[in-house]
């Protein structure tokens, strides 16, 4: 199926974590034909896309991002004719399909590794990152791993240390190397060939190093750590001046970005762990001869969401990104949900929540650039409290408790409320509890109710699908006295909008006079009232207004 061929540039993205999604067959795990059986859902919101996460063959350690074999799908997850057949049904209903690619490291147990390790002068001896031992043993440097600890594990077959940013059943691979660039490329062509639409590349800023293997210097308490670190993570104790984000990688960008132009294919990066998440977002993207979209943790950090820290975040991305495009994204399966995160800065009352709720996806889907949805965001879940007996997540296990870990926003979708696991599977056990405050927020409730938040994601991007402002335009901030409102103006050259949030828990009031004349769109409805000059915003309350093109809104 052709595709408008810049459909990334303001596309709204759906990822889908296939363990957790739908199970199909009763094994408490969700897989690749229980995709198929939903997608009539995921056409139904009306997104441009769905990204979906690791299915490929894999020892588990890190739940798919620990790859054995790129080209195989895990039998946990189906077949290659399962993904096949998804293909063919999200393309028959307009939809694109991108995939993750984990092409950071592999799994300990993928071939290159298993021959790599042997010894230093095989085939493939320079395929992984190796360093001998300082004189008394220890490793090269003090690079540390994410998920704590060194980032170098020692192997007794070769007498060295292989480099490892996550965990040490995940080597990294030796990006220098152009053999490896070829193996991945080759890799990205056996998919582009089946069709798919493009690829989620993993940490794709941790694809080189400093070769000279300094050691990264301690954080002094002056020095703020990155957007989404928390403080008890130890791998914000250095400044990660060596170990990552290199300048190298952005040479590595050129040949992805042709082969995917080539077959008419998109890249979204995620960029991890960045001292400057936007800046260095931008350096991946800034160019025709780099990837198309990027992500970072710009939205996913644990404070509040103020008109400032918003209006910070889009003169950011209006100055950095004049060529590429920024994806919107507040949750992934890596993030605790939103909702958690936001709410204790919100009160506490049902209404408020469903308020902000419905401001926060207005918002997103407003924004310049592309948006992606995370499973769940949509139906409002908030982060399970899993109990330390029945964890998963590596990183969270190994860290606990001073760690959050990610089992608490991977767990199963809840389509039936009051089905046996909520409809997520047949089996007594998921592979994580679904915990029951997610069954009243199940997808059949939320169907049968029109205002359910559900059905708000729904209209909103349909709506959004239908504005061209929205889909082309520039963003205009607009000066308001009153510091709880956030207004801009979106334009293309067929269409203007006014938009305003009220990102309080208290009604607003503003003169109409101080804001750029037009008339309330007809097609979607909120909760505001504007009478005489005056318009009145409810707490969290969202207005949107049609402008006549072509003038400069600068109020």
């Amino acid at each position: 199926m052709a595709f408008q061929s810049d459909w990334w540039r303001s596309a709204v993205i759906y990822q889908i974590y296939p363990r957790s999604f739908a199970d199909s067959n009763g094994d408490g795990i969700g897989d690749l034909p229980g995709i198929l059986q939903k997608l009539d859902y995921v056409a139904s919101l009306g997104v441009d896309a769905l990204w979906i996460s690791p299915f490929f063959k894999s020892p588990m350690k890190d739940f798919g991002y620990d790859i054995s074999d790129y080209r195989a799908v895990d039998p946990l997850f189906g077949t290659l004719d399962d993904f096949k057949a998804i293909l063919a049904a999200a393309h028959d209903r307009d939809l694109k399909v991108l995939i993750d690619q984990v092409w950071n490291h592999t799994s300990d147990e993928h071939a290159w590794f298993a021959e790599s390790r042997t010894s230093r002068d095989n085939a493939k001896a320079d395929w992984y990152v190796w360093a001998d031992a300082k004189p008394d043993g220890t490793p090269p440097n003090n690079w540390l791993s994410t998920f704590g600890g060194s980032a170098w594990a020692w192997e007794p077959q070769r007498q060295q240390y292989y480099l490892h940013n996550f965990l040490d059943s995940q080597p990294d691979l030796n990006w220098y190397n152009p053999a490896v660039v070829e193996a991945i490329l080759d890799t990205a062509r056996f998919w582009l060939d089946l069709g798919v639409d493009g690829f989620r590349l993993d940490v794709v800023n941790f694809f080189t190093y400093d070769r000279s293997l300094q050691d990264n210097p301690m954080r002094p308490p002056e020095i703020p750590r990155p957007a989404g670190a928390t403080q008890s993570d130890p791998f914000f104790a250095q400044i990660n001046l060596y170990n990552f984000c290199q300048p190298d990688t952005i040479a590595l960008l050129k040949p992805i970005r042709e082969l995917t132009d080539h077959y008419g294919a998109t890249t979204l990066a995620e960029i991890s762990s960045a001292e400057d998440a936007l800046t260095t977002s931008r350096d991946y993207v800034n160019g025709d001869d780099r990837l198309h979209m990027a992500y970072n943790s710009s939205l996913m950090t644990d404070e509040p969401l103020t008109v400032q820290r918003i209006e910070h975040l889009i003169r950011q991305v209006e100055t950095l990104f004049d060529r590429g495009i920024i994806c919107w994204t507040a949750g992934t399966h890596d993030f605790p949900r939103l909702k958690n995160r936001w709410s204790k800065y919100q009160p506490s009352s049902e209404f408020l929540q469903e308020a902000f709720d419905h401001m926060f996806a207005a918002l997103m889907l407003s924004l310049r650039g592309s948006c992606c949805i995370y499973q769940g965001e949509e139906l409002g879940l908030t982060q399970a409290e899993i109990p330390h007996a029945q964890m998963k997540d590596p990183f969270g296990i190994q860290g606990y408790p001073h760690v959050l870990g990610r089992d608490g926003s991977r767990t199963p979708m809840p389509w039936v409320k009051t089905a046996p696991q909520a409809g997520f599977t047949t089996h007594s056990e998921p592979w994580l509890p679904i915990p029951q405050q997610h069954r009243q927020a199940a997808v059949d409730g939320q169907e049968a109710d029109p205002n359910s938040l559900l059905n708000k994601y729904r209209r909103l991007i349909h709506w959004r699908n239908r504005q061209p402002a929205l889909k082309q335009g520039r963003v205009q901030l607009l000066s308001l006295s009153d510091d709880r409102l956030l207004g801009f103006v979106r334009q293309s050259e067929d269409q203007a909008l006014l938009c305003m949030f009220n990102l309080s828990p208290e009604t607003v009031y503003q003169d109409m006079t101080d804001l750029p004349q037009g008339h309330p769109t007809g097609e979607i409805v909120f909760s505001d009232r504007s009478y005489h000059d005056t318009l009145e915003l409810p707490p969290f309350g969202v207005y949107f207004a049609a402008l006549e093109p072509g003038t400069d809104w600068q109020n």
